[in-house]
Parts: C-alpha cells; structure tokens; sequence
C-alpha cells in the first residue's frame, strides 16, 4: 500500500466521507456532544479513520464532558504527532495521525492527574471502533 501521506486531496475526497474530510484534511471540528463516540465506552481500540493506524484503546477513554472523544494516552508512544496550533486567536496543541497526518483534534493539559494529567480531545469523525474483548492496555 502506498504511503498515506503521498496520497492526493483527491484521493482522499473520493475515500473518507464529507465529514471525514472535513476534519481529517481540512483540520475541522465536529459540534460539541454531536460525534458517535463522545459518551461511547465499548471495549476495544480506536483506529484513523484516514489510515486505520491503531490511535487510542478504550482503557484510556473516559468521559471528561467537554463534547468530544477524551483519552488520557494514545495507544502507543509513536501513534499520534503533536504541533503548535495558534489558530483561532489560543495557542493549542494540535493531535494528528502520526501515519497519514490527518488531523484528529488537540491535546490539553486539564485530564486526570492520576492517569497523566493529559485530555486528548479528539473528534469522533476521524476515527473508527474495533470492538474487541481482549486486554487494551495501552503500551
């Protein structure tokens, strides 16, 4: 399979969904408390949507009542990239797929202490669910 990150606007258009694209290409959001994973807590992992680089497991999900995904880790070290993001008048931490560069949504420094302290906010359009009833223990 080809590089994900060579791959054209249009070839990206033509696989991922408008909204997909949206947030994925165009570094989008979805509305608040409107994603399908917000208040979802199945068992398994959380892959790009882009890409299907395996992102989050639902042991690091939890629910933070800001309106989107909220995990305290990725699921590995290498998984996501994070870049400064100053748009928007704020200064943010933006969250993308380290594989395909999609964009995925931002990180914060307000999550559980106990866990990191970290709140990866992450919209429900840019990613997919694996369910799976094997341990998730993010590594």
């Amino acid at each position: 399979m080809a590089d994900p990150k060579h791959k054209s606007e249009r070839e990206w258009s033509e696989e991922l969904t408008p909204q997909q694209y949206h947030v994925l290409r165009e570094k989008g959001t979805e509305r608040p408390f409107s994603g399908e994973y917000d208040e979802f807590f199945e068992q398994g992992e959380y892959v790009c949507a882009g890409c299907g680089q395996k992102l989050f497991a639902s042991d690091a999900k939890y629910s933070s009542g800001c309106g989107w995904p909220a995990f305290t880790r990725p699921s590995m070290g290498d998984a996501v990239a994070e870049h400064r993001d100053t748009t928007h008048g704020m200064i943010r931490t933006e969250v993308t797929c380290a594989k395909c560069d999609g964009h995925l949504g931002h990180v914060f420094p307000d999550g559980p202490v106990d866990q990191g302290g970290l709140r990866y906010c992450i919209n429900s359009a840019a990613l997919e669910f694996s369910g799976d009833t094997t341990d998730n223990k993010g590594e």
